[in-house]
């Protein structure tokens, strides 16, 4: 069926995948899924015609679109198949060799509700980890018809995961069959690509994205990080002024930080710079200011920063303003006094991950000034408890900076990174 060339491990999870739970587990572009798809095209295949419904399961319509269907109906992945796969995006079901396939997202509590009255004969879970564990029970329950098979992937989470706890450390207990797979099991990859992979992922990210391994979040959340070697006293030139990141506050500190990203060094490299910082403490100043006055601060603050035009010049305008998500208000302001401000990114998780990425390659410093961000980061820790629940979170604690930093570098990403060779 597939028109591409197999590796071990992938043949293994096809011809082995007999069970009633059948989940793959590991690295990033370890082939994980292309087997898993393959599987579940040869399901279809020869699943009974009266036997219920079979549905694709994802977290939301546009993952399953992105994560499930386009492979699908990629002809070097599936070869002539492809042809006999029909799929609008954004419809509630699709057709595979001939068979209705119903696609449900399971993104919050309330999804299981969209399985209660369905009898199914087959399932395929894109990203298990990310759903509700009382979606996954419910999909078990409807998966009634004798022998209806589950086929599941996802990248490793923390240990205390429900998903390994009460599934696949279980495996022996049930019918179901546990695939492991690390970055090195996809021979199919570019040894190049593969190697400025390992050296891109840092700490937790690593264990898991490369090594597939389901480790807890523990210590310091940015473990990579080197005083001596990423806080700089004196900036390069900046080629851009990439942006502004802020975090709201009124009785907590607001926080603003610029980034700018450098000219090339003499090794070619260019590299993102927190280079000033703006913090109001409404304690310590034992004063709140409104939407106004930030915004009137911020515009005489980026007025009197060193400017670009050669020494004497001042005044800084960056490319984007980039702001907490839940300051409406704020946003409100800014639009009014002439700013072009964007809603952050605010998922946390993904954030840290691009500024460890950034970190650990050495393509993020920041200058001396910067007091708030360089304080903050030496006790941004994991939060232990939350750890035990099988959760990965922050402690919330004095993190204005970090998150200013954090909304910048993962909202611009898409403007940064065609500059940051983060693989040098």
């Amino acid at each position: 069926m597939p028109a591409i060339s197999l590796s071990p491990k992938q043949e293994q999870f096809i011809a082995l995948s007999t069970a009633r739970l059948n989940i793959a587990s590991g690295a990033v572009r370890s082939g994980k899924t292309i087997a898993s798809l393959l599987r579940w095209l040869m399901y279809i295949a020869q699943a009974p015609r009266r036997g219920g419904h079979l549905v694709i399961v994802g977290k939301t319509g546009e993952t399953v679109a992105r994560n499930v269907m386009e492979p699908l109906m990629d002809p070097s992945l599936t070869g002539p198949v492809a042809k006999r796969i029909f799929y609008t995006r954004g419809a509630a079901t699709c057709n595979i060799l001939g068979r209705r396939v119903e696609i449900i997202s399971a993104n919050d509590m309330r999804s299981e509700s969209r399985l209660r009255g369905m009898t199914c004969g087959g399932a395929y879970v894109d990203e298990a980890t990310l759903l509700p564990e009382n979606f996954w029970d419910q999909l078990l329950a409807r998966c009634s018809v004798a022998g209806a098979q589950i086929f599941a992937t996802c990248n490793p989470d923390a240990p205390n995961h429900w998903l390994r706890q009460r599934f696949i450390l279980r495996a022996h207990e049930l019918d179901l069959k546990y695939f492991h797979f690390v970055l090195d099991d996809n021979p199919a990859l570019d040894a190049t690509y593969v190697a400025n992979l390992k050296r891109e992922y840092t700490g937790l990210w690593y264990k898991r994205f490369i090594e597939g391994l389901w480790v807890m979040a523990e210590g310091a959340v940015y473990d990579m990080w080197d005083p001596d070697r990423h806080i700089v006293d004196a900036l390069p030139p900046m080629e851009r002024w990439l942006g502004l990141g802020v975090d709201y506050g009124t009785t907590n500190p607001f926080n603003a930080i610029l980034a700018g990203v450098s000219v090339p060094d003499r090794h070619g490299l260019r590299r993102i710079y927190f280079t000033h910082e703006w913090r109001w403490d409404s304690k310590v100043q034992r004063r709140q200011l409104t939407d106004a006055e930030y915004s009137k601060k911020l515009r005489d603050w980026l007025r009197t920063l060193p400017g670009t035009y050669g020494p004497g010049t001042y005044g800084v305008q960056p490319d984007w303003v980039v702001v907490d998500p839940s300051a409406a208000s704020f946003i409100a302001q800014l639009h009014r006094d002439g700013f072009a401000p964007v809603m952050a990114d605010n998922k946390v998780l993904d954030g840290i991950r691009t500024v460890s990425n950034l970190v650990g390659a050495d393509r993020l410093r920041v200058h001396r000034s910067c007091e708030g961000w360089l304080t903050e980061i030496g006790s941004y820790a994991w939060d232990d408890k939350r750890a035990e629940r099988g959760e990965d979170a922050p402690v919330k604690l004095d993190d204005h900076a970090l998150d200013a930093g954090r909304y910048l570098l993962r909202t611009t990403e898409a403007a940064w990174q065609p500059l940051i060779e983060l693989s040098n």
